[in-house]
């Protein structure tokens, strides 16, 4: 788990409106999205039924849909 350092922006009421993280903070939030999204794109072609295809070649497709 990450222990953040974050830090709120309020508004004249008091009310969390937005936060600011350290960018190494950030940076390692974005690191665990992308695994998270490269363990759930595995979940799915295995739960689909459909033909195995190499490691590599799911990464480059994942990577294209990307962009």
């Amino acid at each position: 788990m990450i222990k953040l350092k974050e830090k709120f922006v309020i508004d004249n009421k008091g009310k969390r409106v937005g936060v600011f993280l350290d960018i190494t903070d950030y940076r390692k939030i974005i690191e665990e999205l992308e695994e998270l999204e490269a363990v759930r794109a595995y979940d799915a072609a295995s739960a689909s039924g459909d033909e195995a295809i190499p490691f590599e070649q799911a990464v480059c497709e994942i990577e294209q849909n990307r962009k």
